[in-house]
């Protein structure tokens, strides 16, 4: 009897386009999304995140991807729509768990490049070059990058083609239609998928608190162009080194007013060294000199790109702003634009640094202030969201990259517009599933963050190691030293208390903590004492129990056990 044949349609009207979130839904930072189609899995983009102050030792925070790893064997590749951190910082942590290769534009590709031999992944990862227009197909889905407008240069959107229907995804964008590389925001392909249809948009919402549109990156120039005037000694000009456009503006007023350029900081010299290569960055011969040759000149012939904008403790700028660089000294008189905004979390750094520049007696710019822009943002404000939504037209609505406050009020402009039928939120590990007609939560994977402390080597740091910095932080250490004979088990010498940011930690307290733990050890037995790990949480128990009634404070307890 011949089996019955499985009724493929039928399972193919019933599947399920899911979209899953790893990061980057519900805070800023280490954006990751996977869409799947029953075993084929596409991930979009790899961010990190910086940590806040309270990860204490905590140098990177990037996504959870157990829900990846579970399901290995159906990850077909990660798209990168630009190369900043938040997009692509997470790569060689995912690599080193997955080996599947990357899509990236060639700017996106060159900076991961970078990245992946710093890890020493480089030689084991397949990277694929994309550019805007230029479909390509990975299992069931067919994917075309949109040329998108960013404070980065080649960025791009994603239309995905799915069994189900068309999703976009926006990656970060404003929209500029007269950029300073001349590669404009791809209006005219957005308005074809809407004419032909959209399931489900998925849209920036960094900006959407800001009502109107954002400036185009020109904007900044009338007003550089009034202080490269203006200033007559040094001027120090440090923005993002990502921020090509804006270091392309910043050579060409250099250029413009016969300032020779000296470029110091090791991320502002890849960046440019990647953008003149790949011909972002057209520089005349003789603009820029070797930093050791800034006094070779007139102070007011030169202009000193500098990375360090943020106040990052080991920068450019700040070492010049203390008088520690060897080749950038910052000198009374000398200007300095803080061409970036304020990431929040930086305030104090930043302003240290500018204090210290005052210090110097220079002149520091780092406002927008009413008499112009110095800095313009990457992102798109409302009437951009709200152009691109109508253009597109989408059933479905998801906003991503920001805060929950922020995908509240994305969703409430969306609907705001008329065009979409539902607009929802969906967070870190939600899956959302969708077909031609639905859109809802059904469940949620493992998602979360992944503590990286990376030094001489990358590790992994864990909550408990978290909790007991945050400990010693709040309450300090108190160690319990204790030598015992190993032959005899007898107890040599009285306990000795040691204590480190224990505030609260006088003579007599010290004296009276001291008989409590030769009293646990008098009340143990022989078999007890003999056993380590059973005297050593005896002690730790009988001390916390005084300090805490004592000073009402929790410092770590740990006894230590010395042999002879």
């Amino acid at each position: 009897m011949s089996p019955v044949p499985v009724n493929i349609e039928v399972s193919m009207a019933e599947a399920k386009l899911k979209i899953i979130p790893l990061g980057g839904l519900g805070e800023f930072g280490m954006n990751c999304l996977a869409v799947r189609w029953q075993d084929d899995i596409i991930v979009i983009d790899a961010g990190l995140m910086f940590p806040e102050s309270e990860l204490l030792g905590v140098d990177i925070v990037v996504p959870d991807i157990t829900y990846l790893i579970e399901n290995k064997q159906c990850v077909r590749g990660i798209i990168l729509t630009h190369g900043h951190e938040d997009h692509i910082g997470g790569l060689p942590w995912i690599l080193s768990e997955l080996n599947v290769p990357v899509y990236g534009t060639e700017f996106t590709l060159a900076y991961v490049e970078g990245k992946l031999e710093e890890h020493k992944l480089l030689d084991q990862t397949e990277l694929i070059e994309i550019t805007p227009g230029a479909k390509f197909s990975l299992g069931p889905f067919t994917i075309e990058p949109i040329r998108v407008t960013h404070s980065l240069v080649d960025c791009v959107a994603l239309a995905i083609d799915t069994p189900v229907g068309v999703i976009v995804h926006t990656g970060d964008f404003k929209i500029d239609l007269s950029p300073p590389d001349g590669k404009a925001f791809d209006l005219h392909t957005f308005a074809e998928y809407g004419k032909r249809g959209v399931l489900a948009l998925l849209q920036d919402s960094t900006n959407v608190d800001r009502p109107g549109y954002t400036p185009s990156e020109w904007a900044v120039k009338p007003r550089l162009d009034e202080i490269f005037s203006r200033t007559k000694k040094k001027l120090f000009f440090s923005c993002f080194s990502s921020s090509i456009y804006r270091i392309r503006i910043a050579l060409d007023l250099a250029h413009t007013h016969a300032r020779k350029v000296a470029i110091v900081g090791r991320s502002m010299v890849e960046s440019s060294e990647i953008a003149q290569d790949l011909g972002y960055l057209d520089l005349p011969p003789g603009l820029v000199i070797h930093p050791g040759q800034i006094n070779d000149h007139a102070p007011e012939d030169v202009m000193i790109l500098i990375s360090g904008t943020q106040g990052e403790p080991m920068s450019a700028l700040s070492r010049a702003a203390v008088d520690n660089h060897k080749h950038a000294r910052v000198l009374p008189g000398d200007t300095v634009v803080l061409s970036s905004r304020v990431i929040p979390g930086n305030e104090k750094s930043i302003y240290r640094v500018i204090d210290h520049l005052c210090r110097r007696d220079a002149n520091v710019i780092f406002d927008d202030g009413a008499s112009g822009l110095i800095h313009v943002s990457g992102h798109a404000s409302q009437e951009e969201q709200r152009l691109l939504i109508n253009l597109l037209k989408p059933k479905f609505f998801i906003p991503v990259h920001g805060d929950y406050r922020h995908l509240k009020k994305h969703v409430d402009l969306a609907h705001g517009t008329g065009v979409v039928d539902l607009a929802l939120i969906i967070e870190d590990g939600d899956v959302l599933e969708l077909d031609r007609n639905n859109a809802q939560k059904t469940g949620r994977v493992t998602a979360g963050r992944v503590c990286i402390d990376s030094g001489s080597t990358v590790d992994v740091v864990e909550d408990l190691v978290i909790r007991d910095r945050r400990h010693l932080s709040e309450d300090g250490i108190v160690l319990a030293i204790l030598t015992i004979n190993k032959l005899s088990g007898k107890v040599e010498r009285q306990p000795e208390l040691v204590t480190r940011g224990f505030v609260g930690a006088d003579t007599e307290l010290l004296e009276e903590g001291r008989q409590v733990v030769a009293q646990t050890l008098e009340n143990s037995s022989s078999e007890e004492k003999a056993d380590y790990g059973v005297i050593k949480e005896k002690i730790r128990i009988d001390l916390k129990r005084y300090i805490q009634k004592n000073t009402s404070r929790r410092p770590l307890i740990m006894p230590v056990i010395l042999e002879i």
